[in-house]
């Protein structure tokens, strides 16, 4: 399962004293995948919201609980805590491959190279979550989430790019939770546009 270094260790239980919340553990999940590699989650929760699936890995006082989709693509990582003139903070190495599917990465690739530098001009960003019995699963980010126009951009822009590069996708599903979206850039509106048109 995943290394932990001990600088990065004692960041954590740094964080947990300062936060007051010794004794719960660290929950680490992988959220999404991108042209920087996997997108990581770090939460602290109680100890009673180990789930049975769980994989559970201890280093010492520090409990890390991984849910059973993310811990396969976290075999053989090491998260460490970097600190210089350059950059401060958690980075995880890890050799695993973002996708092993040939479908999955075709996605991934017509979302790299043809979705997000479209919606960057709006601060907006697509992840792929997964790609299952033909449905690609999305979530849309920054300033996507919450946008009044999210349904244009995603019937008319992303879904179209995808199904026309990958036949195999069927459909693309957004998963986002736009209600929760802080600040959206867009209202609804009826004469709109997309940031794909």
């Amino acid at each position: 399962m995943i290394t932990i270094t001990d600088t990065a260790k004692e960041k954590i239980l740094a964080a947990m004293e300062a936060k007051d919340v010794k004794g719960m553990a660290l929950r680490l999940a992988i959220v999404g995948r991108g042209p920087m590699g996997f997108r990581y989650s770090m939460a602290f929760v109680p100890s009673t919201e180990k789930k049975p699936e769980d994989v559970v890995s201890n280093f010492g006082e520090l409990q890390v609980f991984i849910d059973p989709e993310s811990a396969p693509n976290l075999e053989g990582a090491t998260m460490d805590y970097l600190e210089d003139n350059f950059q401060q903070g958690f980075k995880i190495d890890n050799p695993n491959p973002l996708w092993t599917d040939p479908i999955a990465q075709a996605v991934q690739e017509v979302i790299d190279t043809q979705i997000n530098p479209g919606i960057a001009m709006h601060r907006g960003f697509v992840t792929l979550l997964d790609v299952k019995n033909g449905v690609a699963y999305i979530t849309f980010g920054g300033g996507c989430q919450g946008c009044g126009m999210v349904d244009v951009t995603l019937k008319q822009g992303v879904e179209v790019m995808i199904r026309e590069a990958i036949p195999e996708i069927d459909q693309v599903l957004d998963t986002t939770d736009h209600a929760g979206g802080n600040n959206p850039y867009y209202q609804p509106g009826r004469d709109g546009q997309s940031p794909m048109g």
